[in-house]
């Protein structure tokens, strides 16, 4: 009995998994209010990045890529800003940087730049960095990078861990059956 309903379990387990795996990501779309940058490495230079100019406050930009890429199984992370030079680029200004993790799917960073927040500038010379995109200024900067990853790895990835498991599952309990 218990060996039915622990199967049955295990197969609509799988099933789900297999259903959130093959699903697509979420499209997002641009932010709203901002202009989309078109400057150098802000396009095609760097692969899956978008970047925006815009008057948005960081919890703004935040709550609305959440609505975007929300789901149960959504992880956020909030990384020190130095980090996003490992992220995007080596010159990269940040204020915050903000990943959101679907497990096994993507990973969607949010590197936010307030010019007049800038922590690694004293205030007096603040005013220096301001954005001025297409002769109009903006409080902020925000630039997105995308890890996505195909349907194949992300089935891969979870069996494979879902098999390494059971087996450590099963040498556990053939361990403690010889006591």
């Amino acid at each position: 009995m218990f060996k039915k309903i622990f199967i049955s379990i295990f197969v609509i387990f799988n099933l789900l998994a297999i259903f959130y795996l093959t699903s697509s990501v979420p499209v997002l779309p641009d932010l709203p209010n901002s202009a989309k940058s078109d400057l150098p490495g802000d396009t095609v230079q760097i692969s899956n990045v978008t970047a925006y100019f815009t008057n948005m406050s960081r919890t703004e930009v935040i709550n609305f890529y959440k609505a975007y890429y929300g789901g149960l199984f959504r992880i956020n992370l909030n990384h020190p800003p130095e980090r996003s030079k490992d992220i995007f680029v080596d010159t990269m200004q940040s204020y915050y940087l903000e990943e959101f993790v679907l497990p096994f799917k993507e990973s969607l960073y949010i590197n936010g730049f307030e010019w007049e927040n800038d922590v690694f500038t004293k205030v007096e010379s603040r005013s220096k960095n301001k954005l001025i995109y297409n002769d109009i200024e903006y409080k902020a900067k925000i630039t997105l990078r995308r890890f996505p990853t195909n349907t194949l790895s992300r089935l891969i990835a979870f069996f494979s861990i879902e098999i390494g498991i059971i087996v450590i599952l099963l040498t556990f309990k053939s361990f403690f059956r010889k006591k």
